[in-house]
Formats: structure tokens, C-alpha cells, sequence
């Protein structure tokens, strides 16, 4: 699965180098063009973590990371040549996960960048038992589903719902598949047990923001498009 990384930052030259340098590691990357909305492009592309310089027209990275607070958790990291301890300690403040003072080494950014996103999704080197979609990440090994960077704590039955849909996404899954899914030896599960399940999911998707995530197929069951 590969990160979406939204870099903020103003001089074209030192950006598109990241921009570079990251897509080289295997990120897929999006450079801010739209500086007077602090919040635009960042709803829109939706990133896993945002690299956002302190100095910027309009508006300055601190007011910007607060709006992307007030919306998200997302991990910001802050990359700026004013690194005085002023100015660090406002990034955390303002709600920064990390700093990176420029000039940097690339290798230094990436190992910052690895360890926030590993910090908070989970997520080692790639492992395939990861799944995402629509920038949700379904962790199988703790039933959790992590979306802008919060955790959304699933039963056993709704982890295995999501596992189900999310594995076979595009595709449409009948209700008796996911019913033989919720099977539990000695425990019958009917089309109303399913139901229950699905509808209490759905309300924990749509608290977390990932409206429409599970949509029916009247008649034929349920799909994650």
C-alpha cells in the first residue's frame, strides 16, 4: 500500500525535489498549489501525513496545521530552516508530530517520515496483511480500522465484515457469504444478526467521516466500491 504525502511548501525547487525523492521510496505525492485555502487541497487528496514548510504566503504552517487539526489528526511534520526552539515548540503545540530543519539529509527525512507513519497506522515495510481503501487502513490483527489517523475499534464480527468487503472490493458480496463469514461453530448467525452488524459498522464509518464506505446492492448484498 503505498502513503499519500501532501507537501506544503512555497519554493518550487526544494518541493519538487522532495516530491522526487519520495515518489523514488514509493510514496505517492502532491505538491500544494492553492495557498490561500488552508484546507482545499488537503480535503480533496486526503493524505496519511502532510510535510508542511512554517513560512508560506497568506497563511503560515502553525495556522494551517491548526485548521488540518480541527478536522483531522493526519500527522503533520513540520520542515523548515527557522528551527530555533521558538519555533519548535509552537510546531508541537500548534499540533506538529515531528520537526525536520532545513537544510536536510533525504535519508533523515525518510527515516522521520517512516517512523510518524508507522507510529500511527501500524503499518511495518508493507506488509500485505494491510488493507486500505479511500485512505482507511484494516488492520486484521487488532480488528481496528485507522482513518486520519484515529483508530476505530471493531467487533470480531465487524472486523470480519469490513475483511470480507474490503478483500473483495469492486466486487459485490452476498448476504449468505458474509453470514457464513460471521458463522461461529455453535453459533447460527441469521439475516437479522447480519443486519444488526452491518447497520452498527456503518454508523462507527459514518462518525469517523467515511460516509457511503459500505453500500447495498438491493437484492444481491453489499459492496465496497
Amino acid at each position: 500500500m503505498s502513503h499519500r504525502i501532501l507537501i506544503v511548501e512555497d519554493d518550487m525547487t526544494i518541493a519538487s525535489q522532495m516530491k522526487i525523492a519520495l515518489e523514488n521510496w514509493g510514496y505517492e505525492v502532491k505538491l500544494t498549489e492553492d495557498f490561500n485555502d488552508p484546507l482545499a487541497e488537503f480535503n480533496i487528496y486526503n493524505p496519511h501525513l502532510v510535510l508542511m514548510d512554517i513560512t508560506l504566503p497568506f497563511n503560515n504552517g502553525f495556522f494551517r496545521c491548526s485548521k488540518i487539526r480541527e478536522v483531522s489528526n493526519v500527522p503533520v511534520i513540520f520542515v523548515s530552516s527557522a528551527s530555533d526552539n521558538l519555533n519548535m515548540i509552537t510546531a508541537i503545540n500548534m499540533g506538529g508530530d515531528d520537526f525536520i530543519t532545513k537544510p536536510f539529509d533525504f535519508n533523515v527525512m525518510l527515516a522521520k517520515i517512516k517512523a510518524v507513519l508507522r507510529r500511527t497506522y501500524d503499518f511495518a515495510g508493507g506488509s500485505s496483511q494491510y488493507l486500505e481503501h479511500r485512505g482507511a487502513i484494516y488492520n486484521p490483527a487488532d480488528s481496528t480500522l485507522t482513518y486520519n489517523g484515529e483508530k476505530i475499534d471493531l467487533t470480531k464480527n465487524e472486523s470480519r465484515i469490513i475483511n470480507t468487503l474490503i478483500s473483495k472490493k469492486g466486487s459485490i458480496v452476498s448476504r449468505n457469504r458474509l453470514m457464513e463469514q460471521l458463522w461461529n461453530d455453535d453459533l447460527f448467525v441469521d439475516e437479522n444478526t447480519l443486519s444488526v452488524n452491518v447497520n452498527r459498522l456503518r454508523k462507527k464509518l459514518d462518525e469517523a467521516g467515511l460516509t457511503d464506505f459500505i453500500k447495498t446492492k438491493k437484492g444481491q448484498g453489499y459492496i465496497i466500491e
